[in-house]
């Protein structure tokens, strides 16, 4: 379903997060890019997003203005912090990056994670 099709704020809303990875990790974008996103939550200054990384896919470095947290929904995920550490996430597990560490993420046989983001600064 479409952002078009989908609220992206409202007083309550239900994601199924599996079937939505899994959705996004067979799509055609996915498999083209190495990656696919779905963004699930825009109220003010907080964004939720599903992200989706094709087997051998990834997201090249970059870092966010604001601290992010990165809970695990699929598959095995590695981010790769700027100091050299390397965290794999699986299905449960929680990452959380201060503002403005770089990172980059990549996955061997394909996974999915839920990223939060607040922008700098804002107050939920």
């Amino acid at each position: 379903m479409s952002a078009i099709e989908r609220p992206l704020s409202g007083h309550d809303l239900v994601f199924r997060l599996e079937e939505q990875a899994a959705e996004l990790l067979a799509s055609d974008a996915c498999m083209r890019a190495g990656r696919s996103a779905r963004a699930l939550l825009r109220e003010g200054p907080l964004r939720v997003t599903l992200v989706a990384v094709a087997p051998a896919g990834g997201i090249a470095a970059h870092h966010a203005e604001g601290p992010i947290a990165v809970q695990g929904i699929a598959g095995e995920i590695v981010f790769r912090v700027d100091d050299g550490r390397e965290h794999r996430l699986g299905r449960g597990d929680l990452l959380t990056l201060a503002a403005g560490v770089r990172h980059a993420v990549e996955s061997r046989a394909g996974g999915a994670f839920l990223l939060t983001t607040v922008a700098p600064g804002a107050h939920v």
